[in-house]
């Protein structure tokens, strides 16, 4: 991975800038197209069939519910089918292991393992192309009548791997018309080394420190427990929005604006608010897609809970096919149920900083549930929480924190908009590139020693 990042920021990603800007205006789809595909079959090949596949079949789905548009039973039957093969894809690679090791718990079945391996970024772009045809049907976005166009939103390889999720309706003019600029162009530069800077320096020093500690649970204690978990929370926030943040800059390099994807989630004072500043594409798209045509909160309470237990479910299976990601999406989908109905009054009433530490307690328990995959892991990590038969904080543990403390600062420090704040105070000023152009040289010097130097980078939303 280490060395696969390097060739990208170096070979591939300064390759592929100067080819498209050297073609003419109406060829570089057709060339971003070839070079998403050869940078998605990179390590297996046999992978880009799939995406053609899979680009194909959604496009000619799109259009033949555009085509039967005035015949509600065609254009109804076409959705579905085109959604059924979606799913189905999506369920055959990332499920099938799943469900036949479930199934082998029982002692009379052995289901031989089937092994499938899956696809990078196969929930987010199979997302992508669901959402196209929904949106086709619904006439909330034109059909697209370029192939290689739709291709080319679909394997887009700024955000194909690990998202956002980006929607057809809100990039369909940009694949069309879009006029790259030098502005836009540098605002991506600055975006891309924001992003790498979250990734390489702070996502990659959390993982270390997370999975250090986790190395030795039984001598954590309460507080080394707790700390190597903050990591965690640490790790797959940088790890998420710094990739999010790259993907926003390599499209603004080609001329292309995504939404954003996070707004500084662990700032919020409620559940509720961390799932609109979490994952915004995402939640978005079962909103939508999901809650909504379920029938959302028009239905009564009881309706609406069970709509909202279902989205949940979903999300957390979304996530992972194991069993402790759907237990993360009920748990987070019942606290949503508790703080609409129950807990809402009483969390308006408390001070601010009370409201922004329970949330921050349940976030941090709720990575827990996300990060070990077995119960016997999960018990043995919430039992090390709460109990103090293994004391405040183990010596190894006590040392790995101490050394690592300077770099939790500035994590807890960047999750907050204060720099974005500050950075917004002086940025109409005459030299405030001098500053940009050195800030963006001294992250790239540094990740780049980190990621020639380290062995540990992960991007942890690849296998989703």
């Amino acid at each position: 991975m280490v060395f696969s990042s390097l060739v990208f920021m170096f070979a591939y990603l300064p390759l592929t800038l100067l080819i498209y800007y050297i073609v003419p205006r109406k060829g570089r789809n057709i060339f971003l197209f070839i070079f998403n595909l050869i940078f998605y079959g990179w390590g297996e090949p046999t992978l880009v069939l799939l995406m053609v596949f899979n680009v194909f079949f959604n496009y000619i789905g799109g259009y033949l519910v555009d085509k039967f548009r005035n015949d509600d039973k065609k254009k109804k039957l076409f959705l579905i089918l085109t959604c059924i093969l979606d799913i189905g894809i999506l369920a055959v690679f990332k499920y099938t292991n799943m469900i036949t090791d479930t199934l082998n718990m029982l002692p009379f079945l052995d289901i031989p393992s089937l092994k499938i391996s899956l696809p990078i970024g196969i929930s987010f772009y199979t997302f992508q192309t669901m959402s196209y045809v929904i949106d086709v049907y619904r006439d909330d976005a034109p059909v697209s009548k370029n192939f290689i166009n739709f291709g080319t939103y679909v394997a887009l390889f700024p955000q194909l791997i690990a998202g956002p999720i980006v929607r057809y309706k809100d990039v369909a003019y940009q694949l069309e018309h879009r006029k790259e600029s030098l502005e836009q162009f540098t605002n991506g530069v600055k975006l891309f080394m924001v992003g790498l800077g979250k990734k390489v320096l702070i996502a990659n020093s959390m993982g270390n420190l997370n999975e250090a500690i986790f190395s030795t649970t039984d001598n954590n204690g309460v507080l080394g427990t707790w700390i190597g978990l903050l990591a965690y929370t640490f790790q797959i926030y940088f790890d998420f929005s710094g990739y999010s943040d790259m993907a926003c800059g390599l499209g603004n390099m080609l001329g292309f604006e995504f939404l954003k994807n996070f707004n500084y989630p662990y700032i919020s004072k409620s559940i509720t608010e961390f799932w609109r500043r979490w994952h915004i594409s995402l939640s978005t798209w079962f909103k939508e897609y999901v809650y909504i045509p379920l029938g959302g909160n028009r239905r009564g309470v009881k309706r609406q809970i069970i709509n909202l237990l279902i989205v949940w479910g979903l999300t957390g299976l979304w996530h992972g096919a194991s069993w402790n990601f759907l237990l993360w999406g009920l748990y987070y989908g019942l606290l949503l149920i508790l703080e609409k109905f129950v807990l809402k009054k009483f969390l308006d009433k408390l001070p601010s900083f009370l409201q922004h530490i329970y949330t921050m307690i349940i976030v941090i328990i709720g990575w827990g549930l996300f990060k070990f995959t077995t119960i016997s892991e999960l018990g043995s990590c919430f039992a090390d929480m709460f109990n103090f038969a293994n004391g405040i904080c183990g010596a190894e543990a006590y040392t790995l924190i101490v050394s690592y403390l300077p770099i939790i600062i500035v994590a807890a420090i960047a999750s907050t908009p204060l720099a974005a704040k500050l950075y917004s105070r002086f940025s109409d000023t005459r030299y405030i590139w001098i500053a940009e152009v050195i800030f963006c040289l001294i992250i790239l010097v540094i990740s780049t020693a980190s990621l020639v130097k380290q062995s540990y980078n992960p991007f942890l939303y690849f296998r989703f």
